[in-house]
């Protein structure tokens, strides 16, 4: 029997507050949510301004990073790319950039989803917060 990290909630308030603090300090208005490896919600905050869209787009793509234990940048470059088919993949909610897994040690202990701005920036967000933690 393996033995696995989890997020506990002294993580996600690390990785939630440098990825809040990232996004404030370039006046991002987003959503920001964390997900365990099954893609189950652990932390969200919609930050002023943000479009309510957008509360449930940032967590469709920390799921989908989650799940599929890689950025949803390649999901989507994959669909620009031509391979339009992957639209019918079941089970991923969404495939636009912005959803970046935590992984340590090769293992996805869960992910990060931000939504608001630019796909990039959303994804400079996600990866400030999980930068935070020191992996």
């Amino acid at each position: 029997m393996k033995t696995k990290s989890v997020l506990e909630l002294s993580d996600l308030n690390v990785i939630g507050a440098a990825a809040q603090a990232e996004a404030l300090n370039n006046q991002w208005a987003v959503s920001i949510a964390i997900v365990d490896d099954g893609g189950h919600l652990l932390w969200f905050t919609r930050l002023d301004g943000a479009a309510p869209i957008s509360a449930h787009i940032a967590p469709g793509k920390a799921r989908t990073a989650a799940m599929g234990r890689r950025e949803t940048k390649v999901y989507e470059d994959m669909i620009n790319g031509g391979r339009n088919s992957f639209l019918s993949a079941s089970g991923i909610d969404t495939m636009l950039e912005g959803g970046v897994p935590i992984m340590r040690g090769g293992l996805c202990l869960g992910a990060v989803g931000v939504s608001g701005v630019k796909s990039s920036e959303d994804a400079q967000i996600a990866k400030a917060g999980i930068a935070a933690l020191g992996l």
